[in-house]
């Protein structure tokens, strides 16, 4: 058996990664603040407190609650009513660890996050841009014709789900479900939350009112953004849980560093060894 040198993530994405890891957590605890002004969801032009919210994060004044449509949960002492650090009752959606500023300030937060807003934008754009020039998007996430198969797609599903991701030479690319991921977040995800953010600016409604057509309304915009959010969320946890399990050292290795790893490289004729 021969082996055969791969690089495992290049530059760009590297720079990417990391930036993004720390504008994307400084981006979701100044949002979580900001919702903390007005904790429900509406879809449609507007919304208010008489008006009937679709998800709903407060407080009975005794217990914190969560309401999705008609169904309730108790939240207390994680949201809608909580402690703070000096174990005063703090009557917010999102408790003080989990928002910039820790403390109440709407200001603050909103300044937060229109500046790392922008940075997320342009970042995303360079980030398309280089990828299109330098191979990735077409050496490393474009799905080719057999991947989109059922036979192919089921079975990464299925060593996804019996936690085997193989020591061949498949490491050194993306299999099918990732694939799919990155495409769903970078050049559908983002951009969502991108678009869904300028339509709930007066000032971009001014210049584009087409986008408050495309969303329904800029209340319908800010339900999709809170929904973008909590996706993008749910997908860094399976992220991490997925480097944890295929080895944190060696993943963050790649990602830093961008290390060349040796996989088996097939024998003459198209075999794997």
């Amino acid at each position: 058996m021969t082996q055969n040198v791969a690089k495992r993530h290049r530059l760009a994405t590297r720079i990417w990664h990391w930036a993004n890891a720390l504008v994307a957590t400084i981006l979701l605890m100044s949002g979580l603040m900001i919702f903390n002004a007005h904790p429900q969801l509406y879809w449609g032009d507007f919304g208010s407190r008489e008006d009937y919210a679709w998800l709903q994060i407060d407080d009975t004044r005794t217990t914190g609650f969560v309401r999705i449509g008609s169904a309730s949960f108790e939240t207390t002492g994680v949201l809608g009513l909580s402690l703070d650090a000096y174990d005063n009752v703090r009557r917010v959606a999102f408790p003080g660890w989990a928002t910039i500023p820790t403390s109440y300030d709407l200001a603050a937060a909103r300044r937060w996050h229109f500046a790392f807003a922008w940075i997320f934008a342009l970042g995303l754009t360079a980030f398309m841009l280089v990828s299109l020039f330098n191979g990735h998007i077409r050496k490393d996430l474009h799905v080719r014709r057999a991947e989109w198969h059922w036979a192919a797609l089921w079975s990464d599903i299925k060593d996804h789900v019996r936690l085997r991701f193989g020591n061949d030479i498949r490491i050194s690319h993306y299999n099918i479900l990732q694939k799919l991921s990155y495409i769903g977040v970078i050049f559908l995800l983002l951009p969502l939350l991108i678009f869904t953010g300028i339509t709930m600016s007066p000032a971009m409604n001014a210049a584009w009112p087409w986008l408050l057509d495309l969303f329904g309304g800029r209340q319908s915009a800010r339900s999709l953004h809170f929904i973008g959010a909590a996706l993008l969320v749910l997908f860094v946890v399976a992220h991490l849980i997925m480097v944890l399990l295929t080895g944190p050292i060696k993943g963050i290795r790649s990602m830093i560093t961008g290390r060349p790893i040796t996989v088996p490289k097939p024998h003459h004729g198209g075999k794997r060894p």
